[in-house]
């Protein structure tokens, strides 16, 4: 196995390992933070579970799919610059374009989180 692979491989165990952590100790927490009160059950609903977990992958997918854009993007780009460098400018709005999907994911991430119940 190349030295490319196995580093895919420990990013993606890596990966599964946070979000079985995040996703097995999110019970814990709630009722750590809840143990001085009496229990609000809406707080644990699963519509708290769904809106929280459709803000990461919103994050998280967006990010991804903008690197990919970039990555592929800015290769073309600085081919192009290569042989051409008065396109500079039309190839910078392409890539910063390629960027603004994250900027997307972000926003629908914060309008997602700021509809998630709060027990105060």
């Amino acid at each position: 196995m190349n030295g490319k692979k196995k580093f895919y491989l420990l990013l993606g165990l890596f990966q599964i390992i946070i979000v079985l952590t995040v996703f097995f100790s999110v019970d814990g927490l709630i009722s750590y933070a809840s143990a001085q009160t009496e229990p609000i059950e809406y707080f644990n609903s699963p519509t708290t579970i769904a809106l929280a977990l459709s803000a990461a992958l919103s994050v998280g997918c967006s990010v991804l799919g903008s690197a990919w854009a970039i990555k592929t993007v800015g290769t073309a780009a600085i081919s192009a610059l290569t042989e051409r460098e008065e396109a500079f400018g039309k190839l910078l709005t392409l890539v910063v374009l390629a960027e603004a999907l994250a900027i997307y994911g972000l926003i629908v991430a914060i309008l997602l989180w700021t509809k998630i119940p709060s027990p105060v």
